[in-house]
């Protein structure tokens, strides 16, 4: 796994349409996969966290300390602090 890159995650988040899923290493209770499309990736003020904006207001912030694979349709980061992995799959639009 690699840290995260901001131009990477930008080239492949932004404008697109993923699924999202936020599991815990435990294994707990799961959140189901949302469809989101993404409109912008930002880091966020105190260069922590890079947010996930859905439209003007809303965005998912994930840690940027966290561990990234990645290929062409998926993206993943793991939290080692929080346990929590955050998968982005891009959704085919036929």
């Amino acid at each position: 796994m690699a840290s995260i890159n901001l131009e990477d995650v930008k080239e492949f988040a932004e404008g697109a349409k993923v699924e999202i899923y936020i599991h815990d290493q435990e294994g707990g209770d799961q959140a189901p996969a949302v469809k989101k499309a993404i409109k912008k990736v930002l880091l966020c003020p105190d260069k922590t966290h890079l947010r996930f904006y859905f439209d003007d207001f809303y965005f998912l912030a994930v840690p940027l300390e966290s561990d990234v694979s990645w290929s062409d349709h998926q993206w993943a980061a793991f939290d080692s602090g929080s346990g929590l992995t955050y998968t982005f799959k891009k959704v085919q639009v036929l």
